[in-house]
């Protein structure tokens, strides 16, 4: 116990000082906390997707479309379940500022392999006999103040064209990591306009979904629906829906690493401020620490106090850090909402500051409770005055 007084008091000897490097840490360890969560964000959706579910597209590359004829054999493949199919629209709203994913697909196929997005009954349904309609979601219908019945008008640009929609439904996600910022519309809606105004490119899906019996069927079911159509015109690749998830996240790999390592920079550049603000008190106290050892104080004692000192400030200023972490999520997933739609902190990252701030605190107080500890009495009091 008096050691902790001991630690305390020292603590606020230099009231500026302590509260500059607690607020330093707790601004690292902040900045640390939002890193790790926009890198977590990153790869959420290819951790979160179904392990029953498989994506069929071309060999060659996404942008080459696939013969819609191909519905039925996959259908046939011993192990699938049920089979859905779509097209990535790349519609723009207002303009390119105001972009989000939308998608051409089957619509009672899709909304039954895909559960996890709810709609009323009467919603359901309303999108299902409406050819113009549309389902979007709760996020996005809240950025722009959308309501079931308006008029949505997006301008093609994989396919030219304004194109109207009638939003009959607003899906929620059945968990927060769910998507709730996509548009979805009929296929067919797609197919008949694409009939007129380019023929050639009619009747073709961008990709199918397959949805399969058991997660342990997905490597067998894969190689059956590839060797089904080997040698065609359109080969296809099928892969696990984490697989083509990961696939689009490989491709910004190299961003996430240097996000990844500046959120370690950053630990590293206030580990060093905070081992030179200690480095700085124990040098200013060396002939206190000389007295201490003469009144019977061992350098364990002093270890204590310095080393003490030195972890509870990286402490409480991981701590502020790590409560300011909240705010600072719910601001980022309010205000920038379109960029982070589910910008939400996990345990695991709170942990990881406090770990963060903790390591600071102990690298920070090794060399000053070195010094201190093992100081020579006479060398200490030499520096009085």
């Amino acid at each position: 116990m008096f050691m902790i007084k001991f630690v305390i008091r020292n603590l606020f000897r230099h009231k500026l000082r302590s509260i500059l490097t607690v607020v330093g840490v707790a601004v690292a360890v902040l900045a640390f906390g939002l890193l790790r969560t926009l890198v977590g964000l990153w790869y959420s959706g290819a951790e979160h997707a179904s392990a029953t579910r498989l994506v069929t597209r071309n060999a060659i590359s996404l942008i080459f479309p696939l013969p819609i004829s191909y519905l039925e054999r996959i259908r046939a493949v011993p192990g699938v379940s049920a089979v859905s199919y779509g097209n990535w629209f790349g519609g723009v709203y207002i303009d390119e500022k105001h972009f989000f994913p939308n998608y051409a697909v089957d619509p009672k196929s899709y909304l039954d392999l895909y559960p996890e997005f709810i709609l009323t009954p009467k919603e359901r349904s309303d999108f299902l006999l409406d050819r113009k309609g549309c389902v979007v979601g709760r996020q996005l219908a809240r950025t722009y103040g959308w309501k079931v019945g308006d008029l949505i008008t997006l301008k093609g640009t994989i396919f030219p064209g304004q194109w109207e929609f009638v939003v009959r439904g607003i899906y929620r996600g059945a968990e927060k990591s769910t998507e709730e910022r996509i548009l979805l519309f009929h296929w067919n809606y797609l197919n008949e306009s694409v009939k007129k105004s380019s023929p050639r490119r009619a009747a073709q899906a961008g990709y199918y979904m397959i949805g399969v019996k058991s997660p342990d069927l997905a490597p067998q079911v894969s190689l059956a629906v590839d060797a089904l159509f080997k040698n065609s015109l359109a080969e296809t690749l099928t892969e696990t829906e984490r697989a083509f998830q990961m696939g689009f996240v490989s491709m910004t790999e190299a961003i996430m690493v240097a996000i990844q390592i500046v959120s370690y920079m950053v630990i590293a550049i206030i580990m060093v401020v905070a081992a030179n603000t200690m480095a700085m008190t124990a040098r200013e106290r060396i002939g206190e620490y000389a007295t201490l050892k003469t009144l019977g104080f061992k350098a364990g004692h002093l270890a204590g106090i310095i080393f003490g000192e030195s972890v509870t400030i990286s402490f409480l200023g991981g701590a502020l850090g790590a409560v300011c972490t909240f705010p600072a999520a719910i601001w980022i997933e309010t205000e920038l909402a379109q960029f982070f739609p589910n910008f939400s902190v996990s345990g695991e990252t709170i942990m990881l500051e406090l770990l963060a701030s903790l390591v600071v605190g102990v690298v920070s107080g090794i060399f000053p409770t070195w010094r201190g500890a093992t100081i020579r009495v006479a060398d200490g009091l030499k520096r009085i005055g």
